[in-house]
């Protein structure tokens, strides 16, 4: 089928379950949690996932080094195409 012009089985929308349903499924609401994306790390507590965008509570942001680059925000909403690693 691959070469009839078809993704082959496995590659969404086929087989592939969703990359969000598997990662937060069994987080709980306010567990802690680290979130690194490209260039920086967020850290804060789960808020949940509403399509495709984790939301992220008394969040504060991470440069690659470590060092915090501004204050708590209230909330934060990362698409989870930019996330790169999750760790709680």
């Amino acid at each position: 089928m691959a070469g009839l012009g078809f993704p082959p089985f496995g590659v969404p929308p086929f087989g592939a379950p969703r990359f969000n349903a598997i990662l937060f499924d069994t987080l709980p609401i306010g567990a802690r949690i680290i979130i690194g994306t490209d260039a920086s790390t967020w850290v804060g507590n789960f808020g949940g996932v509403i399509d495709g965008v984790v939301f992220v509570t008394n969040a504060r942001l991470f440069s690659n080094i470590g060092n915090p680059v501004d204050g708590l925000l209230s909330v934060v909403r990362i698409p989870v195409r930019q996330i790169s690693y999750v760790s709680y």
